[in-house]
This record gives structure tokens, sequence and C-alpha cells, in this order.
């Protein structure tokens, strides 16, 4: 067991030096929405609560769309730096530039024209929808400048500079969350906004962030090799189709993921305002240490990608198995958090009893999936470091809407469960995305071993 560790150590250290600021990172998109969901819950009350919870669920598919869109460009870069090649890294960088400006442009228009319409048809309690359209229409317009900070995000994180990304990330939060409570309660002369403060404080956030970020990489001297490569002008159909056919499938796992989450807040949503409102809750604190987790999975692309990209498959498999041992360990230390402290996490966000004894009741089961969700994300990030894209969207489509979110439905409307069998339903699919995703790759290692070795024949 101790040679064992004394093998894998070394990469132990690389991959948790690398992870940890993309860890607080991820994490910073979810903190800004757990902090409107604790603001609002506080000062604003239990309907402003499930506004939050509705909106989160329709905006967070919008989100991750663009998420995904923006990260094909993480595991080109780290490839082509793993070959050496500046100026190819460059080009990449600008032609991502442009393709998430219009993508960012493109999901604004689809939440005004499409979710503001589609949110008075979902069954939600009225006052719920009234709350809710204003601070969706709000948030939309912060698409824009995320998407133009994730682009040099994910180019800086795809060298491996990751530790200003977590620096944006962290002092945007304070701002948030200080802005946010200024608006939502009413401060220094302010009217008080309501749901609308939290969707302000997010947008001008988001503002800063992008401005920060885009002036680190394209002023600091780490990047000097590859931004005097670089020109906002080049633009081709190749690169946009390089980072489209990663970025695209990447982005429908995330909303096949995160559109399963926010089926389920939509069905919690037809049962009470208590059940989406506990939902919100507990999903928040899960979403919490998933993005943490996902900060392990990113982290295991940008290694594999490297990797892969200098042909070292030794190094690949230690990186990807390391990565898998990480995330376990710490999905068990928060599973067993979340069972030992969950009749008083949910007061983080309401003092409202009745949201608090469901919320506690989901968290002994947020405690079993942890494992589920934090394998199956590292699983992902695994395989896209490898360019295997395709395959793992079917992946997830299948494990979270042909048994997740269905099994959900049955056990938790159908079987009168309630919100815990909608929560059994999406642990279900959790678990079939993990060994779907660890048995893709082991055939695909095994194929690539195949290929390498051939090729030195």
């Amino acid at each position: 067991m101790l040679g064992k560790f004394k093998t894998f150590k070394p990469y132990y250290k690389s991959t948790i030096v690398l992870a940890g600021p993309v860890v607080i990172s991820q994490l910073g998109h979810t903190l800004v929405h757990t902090a409107d969901s604790v603001i609002v819950g506080h000062f604003a009350g239990t309907i402003p609560l499930a506004a939050v919870s509705l909106v989160n669920a329709v905006f967070m598919i919008v989100m991750v769309i663009g998420l995904g869109i923006a990260y094909g460009i993480t595991p080109l870069i780290a490839q082509e730096n793993g070959r050496d090649n500046k100026k190819e890294c460059a080009v990449l960088l600008s032609n991502s530039f442009w393709l998430n400006i219009i993508t960012g442009i493109l999901l604004f228009c689809l939440v005004y024209f499409g979710s503001m319409l589609a949110i008075d048809h979902l069954n939600q309690d009225p006052a719920v929808v009234k709350e809710a359209k204003p601070y969706l229409l709000i948030l939309s317009l912060s698409m824009l400048p995320l998407m133009v900070f994730s682009t040099f995000k994910q180019f800086a994180e795809g060298l491996g500079f990751t530790k200003q990304a977590m620096n944006v990330t962290i002092w945007g939060n304070v701002l948030n969350i200080i802005l946010a409570i200024i608006f939502v309660k009413g401060m220094f002369g302010i009217t008080p906004m309501g749901v609308k403060g939290v969707g302000y404080s997010t947008l001008i956030d988001r503002i800063l962030m992008m401005s920060v970020m885009m002036t680190y990489v394209l002023r600091s001297k780490k990047f000097n090799g590859y931004i005097q490569h670089f020109k906002i002008t080049v633009i081709d159909r190749v690169r946009f189709g390089k980072i489209l056919r990663i970025g695209a499938p990447v982005a429908m796992q995330y909303v096949f993921e995160i559109g399963a989450f926010a089926g389920a807040s939509l069905l919690a949503g037809t049962i009470s305002a208590t059940a989406q409102a506990s939902h919100q809750v507990a999903i928040q604190l899960a979403a919490m240490t998933y993005m943490m987790a996902s900060g392990i999975a990113a982290a295991a692309t940008i290694k594999v990608g490297n990797s892969y990209g200098n042909r070292n498959l030794f190094r690949l498999e230690r990186f990807a198995i390391t990565s898998y041992q990480l995330v376990l360990l710490f999905m068990l230390i928060t599973a067993s958090l979340f069972a030992i402290f969950n009749n008083y996490l949910p007061y983080i966000f309401t003092s409202d009893k009745a949201v608090v004894v469901i919320a506690a009741q989901l968290l002994i089961i947020a405690g079993l999936f942890q494992l589920f969700d934090g394998t199956q994300v590292v699983g992902l990030g695994v395989l896209r470091g490898m360019g295997d894209v395709n395959i793992p969207t079917i992946i997830t489509f299948i494990a979270y809407w042909i048994i997740g979110l269905p099994s959900g439905y049955v056990m938790g409307i159908l079987f009168d469960w309630g919100i815990k069998g909608i929560w059994y339903g999406l642990t279900l699919g959790l678990l079939t995305s993990s060994l779907l995703l660890y048995l893709r790759f082991q055939l695909v290692i095994k194929k690539k071993k195949f290929q390498f070795e051939n090729s030195k024949l």
C-alpha cells in the first residue's frame, strides 16, 4: 500500500496543485447562485427563494451551454501546449473569443425570447413566476460578460495557469455578496429590490470579472510567448470547427445533466413551493461539492490532454487514476459532512422550519449520490482530455433522461414518494453515468495504446 502511494505521490501532488485554484474558480459559478439563495431566503422569504430556484433551473441550462462551448478550447490548448505549438494556441484563443461572443448573444436571445415566455407554462405557483421574471431577464444580460471571462479563463487554465482565475473569482464573489445584500435589503438609501437585487449584483460582478481576466491574459508576461502571435482578426472555419467539435458535445453533456436537475426542480414545483424551496437548499449544497469535484475533473482534462498531446499514455493513465482516487476521497468526506450536519446546514439558507425538515432529509440522499457525482464528472474530464466527447454525451443523455429523471418522476410523482422519490431517481442516473463513463475510459485507453504502439512499427 505504501509502495503504491509513493508511486502515485508525484501525480497526487501535481494534480492537487493544479486542481486547487480550478476548484475555487469552478466553485465560484455556484457560489454566485448559492449566495443569491442565502440572501433571498433570509431577507425576502420563501416565495422569493422558490423564485430563485425556478430561475436557476431555467437559467442554469442556458448558462451551461455557454460554459460548455467555452470549455472546448481547454483540451485543445493543453494538447497544443504539449506539442509546444504556441502559435496555434494563440490562433485558437482568437477564434474562441469570437465564438463565445456569438454564443453569448444567441443565449441572451434564447432567454429573452424563449424562456421568458416558457416560464408561464411550467405549472408553477403564479406568485413564484411573478417574482422570477424580472430576475431571469437581468441574469440573462450577464451571459455575454460571462462568456468573455470564460474565454480567457479556459485559455489560461489550458496552459496550466489557474491561480489568477481563482483570485478573480474570489474577489468577484465577495463583491457579489456585498452588492446583493445592499440591493435586496435596501441599504444606503437604495430602495429594497428583492429578487431583482441579486440579478443586478451578479451582472455587475460578471462585467468586472470579464475586464480583469481579459486584461491579465493580454498583459501578463507569463503569456508573452503566446500573445505575441495573438491577432483578434484571425478567424477561420477550421479552428471554429475544432473548438465546436469539443465544445458543443461538452455543452450537451452539461445540458443533459444540469437539465435533469432543473427538471427535478420543476417537478418539485408541482408538489409545492415548500418542496421546491427545500430542493433548492439541498441542491445548492450538493452543487457546491459538485463544482469542487469538477475542478478536479478540469485538472484531469489539462493533465490528460497534455500527456495525450506528447503521446505519453503511461503518464496519461496515471493522472486519470489519480483523479479518480482524489475525487472519491473528497466526496467521501463531503458525504460524511452532509450526513452528520444534515439538520443544521439548511439553516444557512432559510429559517423556515418546513423547508429545513425536508431539506435535511434530502441531504442524506445527497450524501449517497456525492460518490457517483464525483466519479462521473472526473470520467467526463479524463475523456475530454483525450478528445473523446461524442460517446460520453450519449452516455449522459441515457443516464439522466432515460433513467434518472423518468425514474424520479415515477417514484416521486406516480408513487407519491414526494421530493425524496425525485432525488432517488437522480441518484440512479448518476450511478449509471459513473459506471458507463469508467468503462468507456477503459475501452478508449486500450484502443489508444494499440494505435500508438502500431504507429511506432
